[in-house]
């Protein structure tokens, strides 16, 4: 391997390891800002909603895929390419039905320096960054979903799951005012 490629490869990953250890300090500050789970879950989920819509740009520039032609190549995509770019990993895919898939990581890299969750906050959801950033993606393609955590390792779960359910797609704006 060349001595570029070789320090690009270590460059991705000091990256990666500054990133999960931004993010694991930015959930305990908000741990500190916030009284209530619920509070410090809708603040991430929020973030992570924002960098979606932002991200997506990113990802279509750069990954060179085709427009996806149903749900099931959609989330194929998001777990193939999308979580393999941004996170270093390929979630597996389960379809439950047709509008319904489970993102499945047997390893969670936002979690790789997290022991458990501190304590008296057990209905955090430490990677709910994951849930917005995914759902606001979607938006920017004109699809509304639902992205929850189904199973979470932080809390006994051997996996981490997370389930979209995809609910529409939206009309385009433009097209609208064109008929």
């Amino acid at each position: 391997m060349s001595r570029s490629a070789n320090r690009r490869q270590e460059n991705h990953k000091i990256s990666r390891e500054l990133f999960v250890l931004t993010y694991g300090a930015l959930v305990a500050q908000l741990c500190k800002d916030y009284q209530q789970d619920e509070d410090v879950n809708k603040c991430l989920d929020d973030m992570g909603y924002n960098i979606g819509i932002r991200l997506v740009e990113d990802f279509l520039a750069r990954s060179a895929v085709k427009k996806c032609r149903n749900y099931s190549e959609t989330a194929d995509i998001i777990a193939q390419v999308a979580f393999k770019r941004y996170l270093g990993v390929t979630p597996s895919v389960t379809c439950t039905k047709w509008n319904e898939f489970s993102l499945i990581l047997d390893k969670n890299p936002l979690v790789d320096f997290v022991e458990e969750l501190p304590a008296g906050r057990s209905s955090l959801c430490f990677c709910g960054l994951l849930c917005g950033a995914i759902r606001g993606a979607l938006e920017m393609v004109n699809l509304a979903a639902e992205v929850t955590f189904i199973h979470d390792s932080l809390k006994g779960d051997e996996v981490t799951e997370i389930g979209i359910t995809f609910l529409k797609k939206v009309e385009d704006k433009k097209k609208k005012k064109n008929k």
